[in-house]
């Protein structure tokens, strides 16, 4: 019996794919459901699972930060995304299993198969590709302005605050582009950029935070001030603490 770890933050799509794996025919013993990169680094270092089903995007970080705190571990891994746009480029380059959101019986079981297979070594090289891939997918952001294309490179996109349907983007040059999309159409780039979204009008790259008051106020290096909701500051703190330890 293969030891499965689900590794998804929505719990109804645990929910489904823990129902479909029981109808599939296969090895496949389910022994935990995680959330958050951190829950799933402690359970996989001491349940050591032989596969893993693992969202692209958690609740604190993403799936190649979990991969990068458990590479002495031997796992498969089966890759579950619902970003087509972010996510297929990198993970058919990598060549390696993944499943898109919601997930569909006949995929899971063809899947399965193949990760049943393929030798760890070899998928271990998979997603060494998937990751440089990503990496540099993602290293770009494209705004459609009025009358250009203006290419971001979000390492120096500081954050990004949303109005009434725009969206305004602050870059370290002092540049400010905006567009009339709203915040939740870039989010998912964005966090996988290693942005945190503390408050529903704002994402924030974490590089550029000075300093966070634990009253609900993060300080950014050019002065700025963005407010942090309450029901959002544990997220926050969990995503700041992380990549202070990185």
């Amino acid at each position: 019996m293969m030891k499965t770890l689900l590794v998804e933050d929505k719990a109804y799509i645990r929910k489904g794919l823990l129902n479909l794996l029981q109808l599939v025919e296969s090895d496949v013993q389910v022994i935990g459901e995680c959330e958050s990169v951190k829950d799933a680094v402690i359970v996989a270092n001491a349940c050591l699972p032989d596969l893993i089903f693992l969202d692209i995007n958690l609740t604190d970080g993403n799936a190649f930060d979990f991969l990068e705190q458990t590479q002495h571990l031997n796992f498969k891994v089966i890759f579950i995304t619902a970003y087509e746009e972010f996510a297929l480029k990198a993970l058919k380059i990598g060549a390696v299993d993944y499943l898109l959101k919601p997930v569909d019986i006949k995929d899971l079981e063809v899947a399965l198969h193949k990760v049943s297979k393929l030798p760890l070594t070899e998928q271990k090289q998979q997603i060494n590709a998937v990751k440089s891939a990503w990496d540099n997918e993602n290293a770009k952001l494209i705004l459609s302005l009025h009358d250009s294309f203006q290419v971001i490179d979000l390492s120096e996109l500081m954050f990004c605050e949303s109005d009434k349907g725009y969206t305004s983007f602050y870059c370290s040059d002092g540049k400010k582009h905006v567009v009339s999309k709203t915040l939740k159409e870039f989010e998912a780039q964005l966090t996988l950029a290693n942005f945190t979204r503390p408050h529903q009008s704002y994402m924030v790259n974490l590089k550029f935070i000075d300093k966070y008051d634990k009253s609900g106020v993060i300080h950014l290096k050019n002065g700025k001030k963005i407010p942090v909701s309450s029901r959002k500051k544990e997220q926050f703190v969990s995503s700041l603490l992380k990549r202070k330890s990185n």
